[in-house]
Formats: C-alpha cells, structure tokens, sequence
C-alpha cells in the first residue's frame, strides 16, 4: 500500500491531475466511477480564496464519495498562501496540495506556479508556512524546474521533503516547454532512486495508454502515476491502466452508447452543481472529446455546442446513440 500521511492508497495508484476549467466536481464524479484512486481540485488562488471571490470559493465543494481527494492551492505570497490553507482545511479534504507546476502566463509571470522554481528558498518558505497552517498532508505538484538549465527539481524535492511534505508529484517537462515535446521521466526516475527520498514520488506527463502506465512503472519505479489530458472525455482510462495491469489484456473500447451515458451523467452533474445556464455552457468543451474518431461526427458537434435547451440535447444524444451502430463505428 502506499501511504501519504493517513490516506492508504493501493499499491501503484492512479490520479486525476488538478486541471483548471475540467476537474469540477461533474468530471471528477465520472472519473471516479471509472477507476481514478486520489483526485485534486481545480487549482484555487490563495489570493481570491482570502477575498471570498465567488469562484475561488465554489471550487471547496467536495463531495464524501470523492474521497480521498485534495484541494489544490497557488499563489505568490507566503502568508497569504499560508491563511489559504487554513480556509481549505475547513472545507474538510484529505490533504492540501500546492502548485509549483503551472506554466501559464497569468500565473507563472504573477509569481506563482512553476515561478516558484525560480527561487528555491522562497519555496520552501511558502511550503512550510502551509505545513504549519493545517493538520492535513501537504504534497506538492511542480516540474522538472524553470528551463533546460535549471533543472533543480532533485533539490525540491529533498527540501520539501525535510519541512514536511507528505508526497511529491513531477510533470516531465519544464516550465518554458510548457505542454509541448515528450515528457521526460528519467529525473522523475532518479529522485525516485534517491536513498533520501523517503515520500510517494508519483509521475505526470504523457500517460495516455495502459501500456505506457505500466511501462513508465517498471522503468522509472514511480509509485503511481497522476494521468491529465487523456482522461478528459475518456475517463475510463483509470480502469483501463487497473485491468491491463491485472490481466496483461485490454478491456473492449468503451462503446458509443458507453459515452453517451457517461456524458449524460457528466451533463446532468453539471447543471445540478452549476445551475442550468452555465452547466450546459461549460459542457460545452466536453463534447468532442467524449465523441473523438466519431466519423462524420461535425454537424452532432455543432448542435451540441449552440443548443441552450437540456431537452434538446438529450434529444441530440439519444440521436447519436441511435445512428452510430456498431458496424459504422
């Protein structure tokens, strides 16, 4: 088993990445039903959880069947990111997580996220000031550092480690490659190696088949692996990774009638969480993702994303349930 503080996890645990703008509460309840061991939050601003902004504080909503699960936190201020923890861990989650990893211009260029690989001690500052603001594990999310020259996150890792946090997931990339190129996983390997590392080293980055899963595994010896990207419309790929693992084979393809059950949960998730008018705003973005390689599949999408009616949609989804037999798919 593995063990991050209190929470015992299987052994070799899958986790859903914090991604912002996809794991609300509706993705992350399909993701959960479909095999995923630990999940985050979308990540929180310290700065707007301590104005009480409207958003910062709906995205605290967890729910008892999602656990373990933890809130992820960012910001650039060290007291300000330490208050946040204690907000957050009134919400009641398993543990905090911060995030040294964003690339993103409005965040990294802000001091935060993956700015923070920039200046290692101001890291480890703002670490320990959330370590000490809540009886929850923290673990930490970043990359492998800034560039292909500060590469520093074996330092990271031993600090982090040494003030107290509970487990570290690394993205094998740097932050000015951004999402771009092959992950690489071969420092993720040897900090994993590292006799001083004694905490969970799980790895991020270009997991998108079982076979991958299980490979990366095997040469890196990570103790799990945290899957983003291809989950999204696809979030039977946590059990997927469970069942190869087990068996050496492949569960079928999930089928047409598979994902449109699985969207309309996630679409009626959503408008019971958001309210009707954003919840099928923002379901918006899911809906090519759910029906990829779908052939001749433009003018379905093109309905999907411009109809403000629920009943029309269903209508839509049953419509493609019904057309695309197995023989035309």
């Amino acid at each position: 088993m593995i063990h991050i503080g209190n929470i015992q996890l299987p052994d070799f645990p899958l986790l859903l990445a914090p991604m912002e703008d996809v794991s609300d509460p509706p993705f992350r309840a399909v993701c959960k039903a479909n095999g995923a061991d630990l999940m985050y939050t979308e990540f929180i601003s310290s700065e707007g959880l301590i104005r009480d902004a409207a958003k910062s504080v709906q995205k605290l909503d967890i729910f008892e069947y999602e656990r373990p699960i933890g809130i992820q936190l960012f910001g650039s201020d060290v007291e300000t990111m330490g208050a946040c923890a204690e907000i957050a861990t009134r919400a009641n989650p398993d543990l905090i997580d911060i995030n040294y990893g964003c690339p993103v211009k409005n965040v990294a260029c802000r001091g935060a996220g993956a700015a923070l690989l920039q200046d290692i001690p101001k890291m480890v500052r703002m670490t320990e000031a959330v370590v000490k603001a809540t009886h929850l594990p923290v673990t930490v999310k970043t990359r492998l550092g800034w560039d292909d020259n500060t590469k520093n996150v074996g330092e990271v890792a031993e600090r982090l480690q040494d003030i107290g946090i509970k487990a570290l997931t690394i993205h094998g990339r740097t932050r000015v490659q951004m999402y771009k190129g092959n992950a690489d996983w071969t420092l993720i390997g040897r900090i994993k190696d590292n006799p001083r590392i004694q905490i969970p080293i799980f790895g991020n980055g270009d997991i998108d088949s079982p076979e991958k899963a299980l490979e990366y595994k095997n040469r890196y010896g990570v103790d799990g692996v945290m899957i983003g990207r291809a989950s999204i419309g696809h979030p039977w790929i946590f059990d997927e990774i469970k069942h190869y693992a087990r068996t050496g084979e492949h569960r079928p393809a999930p089928t047409v009638a598979d994902r449109v059950a699985v969207c309309r949960q996630h679409l009626d998730f959503s408008i019971r969480w958001k309210g009707e008018i954003v919840g099928l705003f923002e379901m918006r973005r899911h809906y090519a993702n759910y029906f990829k390689g779908l052939p001749d599949f433009k003018p379905y999408r093109s309905r999907l994303v411009t109809t403000d009616s629920y009943a029309e949609l269903g209508a839509i989804l049953d419509e493609i349930q019904e057309n695309y037999i197995p023989e035309l798919v």
